[in-house]
């Protein structure tokens, strides 16, 4: 996964993408509670054996619905901009949130192994899930990065 810095810093720089984010700054999570966040949940998930599945697969639930509403958020940044950026800087944008997207996928079909595999398969699975999940959200937090809005 290639997500160009170049193009949307010159964007954060010159101010294109910039507006969006005065209100939406104080209304969003940060980048560190959402490493926080994901480092509690795969430590969490971690320590759950076979038998404790069910609080696994709620709390990873839960996780992937916050984790889907800053996709949203991001991808709503990106519409409100999306005129005034050049057409460098709108492919780049659709590349990021085609990645994160299919990232977000590979997280669910994990979580759905997740939720339906048996004991035997219990630990293969929740670290399948841990993996993509963490992929999911590094690719979020960079994202956000890219486009000036991390704290």
């Amino acid at each position: 996964m290639h997500l160009h810095i170049s193009t949307l810093m010159l964007l954060g720089i010159l101010g294109a993408v910039q507006p969006c984010y005065a209100q939406a700054e104080k209304d969003s999570t940060t980048i560190e509670e959402v490493k926080k966040e994901t480092q509690d949940l795969l430590q969490s998930i971690g320590s759950f054996t076979a038998d404790k599945k069910d609080q696994a697969v709620e709390q990873a639930k839960d996780s992937l619905n916050k984790l889907d509403q800053r996709i949203d958020a991001l991808e709503a940044k990106i519409d409100k901009n999306f005129d005034e950026m050049n057409d460098a800087a709108r492919e780049e944008a659709r590349e990021n949130m085609k990645t994160l997207r299919k990232l977000r996928n590979k997280a669910a079909e994990w979580y759905g192994s997740m939720k339906a595999s048996s004991a035997d398969a219990w630990e293969q699975m929740k670290k399948g899930f841990s993996d993509a999940y963490k992929d999911l959200t590094e690719a979020w937090e960079k994202s956000e990065k890219e486009l000036g809005s991390g704290k």
